[in-house]
């Protein structure tokens, strides 16, 4: 009789050690490509076998020694009986664990099957520079670094990011092949080269909970198990480079940001902007967590990148009972030196709402002009929501309107449109 358990337990062990199981394939057979297809199969016949015959004593072993086994399998049928093969097959009996019945040697399936406790923690490494090469494009960064880091199935990757599942599978396909032809290795990169390679690391993270905190398309607002898994692999990254100020800054962004996550939206699903939000909902544990997070990132004395400045932003609203008692001359202060770092409109569009909350909307609305005629942003509806935010303020409402309709056009967010619908009708 099938026992509905094991299917559960299949999925709770895959999330938590997905990422390692796949690293240690991939180390062990030297292609990152052949790893994940082979904890793929482990994957599958483990659906079939726990249910029926019972989740065994060490899970992620059974799952390592399945990948192996196979591993050897497919080396023999290539005829590759070289000494990578004898590496592989080196204290592995025969069935066993592959079968799913009980190991050769009970006595020795911890030491036969778990990898080098030492080395688990440069594999996930390894992995996460290599799903996040810069080799591959954005998309196929995401949908990899879900994967193999994450552990996402590719139905489960597809909703999360709203594109459809073979859409998902042709990514990750393109992106092995294109590590494949690119012979990336893996290991983690060199020490002169991992400054820069983090950056895509980090970047491909902070892209995820971008998503997941303020969907760019779709009926809801926030997508909750988008953000959770980039909190997630923040956090996993953070330990894994400790010295690192900037995982501390992109840990702390997140988790301060996360902190608002249960005031933004409202019984009915709708945006709660700012200024309305019940505070005493923010999720004070997040708050102490990124704030420590970011007290990491200042104590290496280099100043803050460009996720620990937004993080000190973050935080700024974090620590302030209200909108009005924000310290919003820090915050203007943070944007410009953001603004210095990384100059972006974005940033600038961000650094004039600061300064329309410090100074009123007419000192602000020079700033968004300029942006208008730079022409930037020009798909976004965000520089129109701003812009008819700060012409509402100014009492310009026909010109305000004509923002807030554009903007409206702009937005894919069917949450956002609603608030957007709402400002157009409260000019009248």
């Amino acid at each position: 009789m099938t026992d509905p358990t094991g299917r559960e337990a299949v999925a709770a062990v895959w999330r938590i050690e997905s990422a390692r199981i796949v690293g240690a394939l991939a180390r062990y057979t030297g292609d990152f490509a052949m790893a994940e297809d082979l904890a793929q199969e482990a994957l599958a016949e483990a659906l079939v076998t726990w249910p029926r015959d019972g989740v065994p004593r060490s899970p992620a072993g059974w799952l390592l020694t399945v990948g192996r086994r196979r591993a050897i399998d497919m080396f023999r049928r290539r005829s590759a009986l070289d000494d990578r093969y004898a590496a592989l097959a080196h204290g592995l009996g025969e069935g066993g664990a592959a079968a799913g019945s009980a190991p050769a040697d009970p006595a020795r399936e911890a030491d036969d099957v778990l990898w080098d406790p030492d080395q688990i923690d440069d594999d996930v490494l390894a992995l996460m520079f290599i799903a996040c090469h810069p080799v591959l494009s954005r998309e196929s960064r995401v949908a990899l670094t879900l994967r193999v880091v994450g552990g996402l199935t590719s139905d489960e990757i597809a909703k999360a990011v709203l594109v459809p599942t073979a859409t998902v599978q042709a990514r990750i396909t393109r992106a092995k092949k294109t590590l494949a032809a690119a012979r990336v290795a893996f290991e983690a990169p060199p020490a002169r080269e991992r400054a820069e390679r983090l950056g895509s690391v980090l970047s491909v993270i902070y892209l995820i909970f971008t998503e997941g905190s303020s969907a760019t398309s779709g009926d809801a607002l926030i997508r909750h198990d988008l953000a959770g898994e980039a909190q997630r692999l923040a956090r996993v990254l953070s330990r894994l480079v400790p010295d690192e100020p900037e995982a501390y800054g992109l840990l702390a962004l997140l988790e301060l940001t996360a902190a608002r996550f249960p005031a933004r939206t409202g019984p009915d699903g709708e945006p709660v902007l700012l200024e309305h939000q019940d505070r005493r909902r923010w999720d004070r544990a997040a708050i102490r967590r990124g704030r420590a997070a970011l007290a990491r990132a200042e104590r290496a004395g280099r100043g803050l990148g460009y996720y620990g400045l937004q993080a000190a932003i973050a935080e700024c609203h974090a620590v302030a009972p209200s909108v009005e008692a924000t310290n919003w001359e820090r915050v203007i202060v943070l944007y410009e030196a953001l603004g210095r770092l990384a100059p972006s409109p974005v940033v600038d569009l961000n650094r004039a709402v600061a300064v329309s909350m410090a100074h009123g909307p007419a000192r602000a609305l020079p700033i968004v002009d300029g942006l208008v005629a730079a022409k930037a942003l020009p798909h976004s509806h965000l520089l129109p929501t701003v812009r008819g935010e700060l012409l509402t303020r100014l009492g310009r409402a026909d010109e305000a309107r004509a923002e807030l309709e554009r903007a409206l056009r702009l937005c894919g967010n069917e949450a956002e449109r609603t608030v957007l619908r709402r400002k157009i009708a409260d000019l009248g």
